[in-house]
């Protein structure tokens, strides 16, 4: 194998952690805490929310556009809260606050550090492209990646064969020595299967049953174990 590609939310950038820090910040700033009872009832209902849009926007049923407002004023309705501006502005803010927020899963630095010295690093994310590489730089880890595929870039989404087609082709790589390191099975996983990559699986919150897929992993450094295997085969 001679190339590893990244999903980089949920799988190298903690997005569930940085995603309700920038959330709390909004929700002080923007005066919701002296609307609503509690944030964290405020943060479970957005996170069912967003994630259903977002699995519209990933068949595209709805645009990035919508996405952005929609999640917010829909989470905001629940509470009887008819504000198209405060769910423009929490749909703003986020955009601007969360892909500052620098929280990486436990070694990925190290990993990463680790794995560059005998593989080309890449990524292919399905977030916005505009705040995909804020997150890279101010994370710290922009550096150890070649090529940086956004699906925005062809307009298809993961699991779409075209967006992996894309990503081999940019980076100069083989599906036959790529491998897809990603949290979700169906997206990142079978997604690359289907484009010919392997795939592992990266699980830390252990969401899937164990056997799930036969290269499944809770931490980036059992990577160190698990490649040998998949080079071997």
């Amino acid at each position: 194998m001679k190339h590893l590609f990244f999903d980089l939310d949920r799988t190298l950038w903690d997005f569930e952690r940085n995603s309700e820090n920038a959330l709390k910040i909004l929700f002080h700033d923007l005066g919701l805490d002296k609307q609503l009872r509690s944030f964290q009832g405020f943060h479970e209902t957005y996170k069912d929310i967003n994630a259903k849009l977002w699995f519209d926007y990933g068949r595209g049923k709805i645009t990035k556009d919508v996405l952005r407002v929609k999640r917010f004023q829909d989470t905001l309705s629940t509470y009887k809260i008819d504000s198209p501006s405060l769910a423009k502005c929490l749909g703003d803010g986020y955009v601007e606050i969360s892909p500052y927020q620098t929280r990486l899963f436990p070694n990925t630095k190290e990993v990463l550090t680790e794995l560059q010295k005998e593989y080309e690093l890449h990524i292919i994310t399905n977030g916005f492209k505009e705040v995909q590489f804020i997150k890279l730089e101010n994370s710290g880890i922009r550096n150890f990646f070649n090529v940086v595929i956004c699906s925005e870039d062809i307009g298809k989404n993961k699991p779409a064969p075209d967006i992996f087609q894309y990503a081999l082709s940019e980076a100069r790589a083989n599906s036959n020595e790529s491998i897809m390191i990603g949290d979700d099975y169906q997206v990142d996983i079978i997604g690359a299967e289907g484009a010919g990559i392997k795939g592992v699986l990266f699980d830390p919150n252990e969401k899937y049953d164990e056997g799930t897929h036969e290269f499944q992993i809770s931490d980036l450094i059992e990577m160190h174990d698990i490649l040998p295997w998949m080079n071997k085969e």
